[in-house]
């Protein structure tokens, strides 16, 4: 039987090698609903005559008239938030996968799994700003929430190996980005084309500039306690420039359990699609023979600043996360703007962090207030 999905954020990288895995498994995947922007109305057009979804849904208004327009009868578009969340909840999805990027995808990703189906999660700033809420949605409802993120999928695919009572430590692999090695006292000169130089992965802009501040280690840090529920004293991050061994966990004997693939997104994704079963594939595959030396560090904390920054906000309350998401996303879009210098995206979050009085999220509402506050309190501090 097909396993019926919507794609929600379709044209970007995630999307795009989503629509990979369902290309080369057309038999057992049905594309039912799509969701962009539409910045890139060719390309969902495109995907449109391919992949013949009943419902669109672009961001734009504009852009969504002028979609139908061009695609006819064959299928519906919708526009807006509203649109998001009938594509999140349409009826004939049975897995929904969340790939907006930003906080902007968690009431699509609350939304479907409110409407009880499954998420393939992407976006791992859905569960730094609601973590808990999500999770008690998800329990309340029979949805599953699969990660996407290939830090995370490896720990899922490493969780398998025993029960959660052995579960001693979990590990996080980074890359280190393009600064792992660059002299701290240069880092006022970093321009966002070269913190856009990813040495291992191509992304987008957002998750790019994260990766070189390794923010998105301590959001992921974040992700990894609500997924798993595993404290977070015993989440740690290493450097490992290779991005080969995706994550490890280390069980209570001293036995470590690690994933490695090539570094594509099409695996992750693959595996959360197929989840719980595994499927055949021709994609590219790694071969141990060319490894090479595997190399892995300890977090520079002087250098990267972010993974202990982000793991305190644990301890201080359910809204801190989502706040230092927020003005880290108001920073990174700053820099990249040419408005603020690069070492100033984290040293943002850290100072809107301080003057936040952390408090408890029991509903969407207060999850979307405490971003909105989180992000007024950086665009104020930076003058924007």
């Amino acid at each position: 039987m097909s396993r019926r999905i919507a794609v929600l954020g379709s044209t970007g990288s995630i999307g795009e090698s989503t629509l990979k895995v369902v290309r080369h498994h057309a038999d057992r995947l049905h594309v039912e609903a799509l969701a962009a922007l539409g910045s890139k109305l060719d390309r969902l057009e495109q995907q449109v005559h391919e992949f013949h979804p009943r419902l669109v849904a672009v961001h734009d208004p504009a852009k969504a008239v002028e979609l139908q327009d061009r695609v006819g009868d064959e299928t519906e578009v919708v526009a807006g938030e509203e649109g998001l969340l009938q594509a999140a909840c349409l009826d004939e999805v049975d897995l929904v996968v969340a790939a907006v990027v930003g906080a902007a995808g968690l009431p699509a990703t609350y939304a479907a799994l409110e409407a009880g189906k499954d998420v393939a999660l992407a976006n791992k700033e859905s569960l730094v700003v609601a973590g808990r809420l999500l999770k008690g949605l998800a329990q309340a409802t029979g949805a599953r929430l699969l990660p996407i993120d290939s830090e995370h999928a490896a720990l899922h695919q490493s969780l398998r190996s025993g029960h959660p009572s052995e579960v001693h430590r979990l590990m996080l692999t980074a890359s280190g980005g393009p600064f792992r090695t660059r002299d701290i006292t240069t880092w006022g000169e970093i321009s966002p084309a070269e913190a856009l130089r990813h040495p291992t992965w191509r992304m987008g802009a957002k998750i790019s500039i994260d990766s070189a501040t390794l923010m998105n280690k301590g959001l992921e840090l974040i992700e990894a306690h609500h997924l798993f529920e595993v404290p977070p004293e015993r989440i740690e991050v290493v450097i490992h420039p290779q991005s080969i061994v995706h994550s490890l966990v280390e069980y209570c004997d001293g036995s470590w359990i690690a994933q490695m693939s090539v570094n594509d997104m099409i695996f992750p994704i693959q595996y959360a699609l197929a989840y719980p079963d595994r499927w055949e594939n021709e994609f590219e595959r790694l071969e141990p023979h060319q490894l090479g030396r595997l190399e892995f560090e300890m977090v520079d904390t002087e250098r990267f600043p972010s993974v202990d920054l982000a793991r305190a906000t644990l301890s201080m309350g359910d809204s801190a996360p989502a706040v230092l998401n927020a003005a880290n996303e108001v920073a990174v879009h700053a820099f990249l703007a040419g408005r603020i210098p690069f070492p100033s995206i984290v040293s943002t979050a850290e100072r809107v962090l301080g003057a936040h009085d952390a408090g408890p999220i029991t509903s969407l509402d207060d999850a979307l207030q405490f971003d909105a506050w989180g992000r007024e309190r950086a665009r104020e501090l930076l003058k924007l």
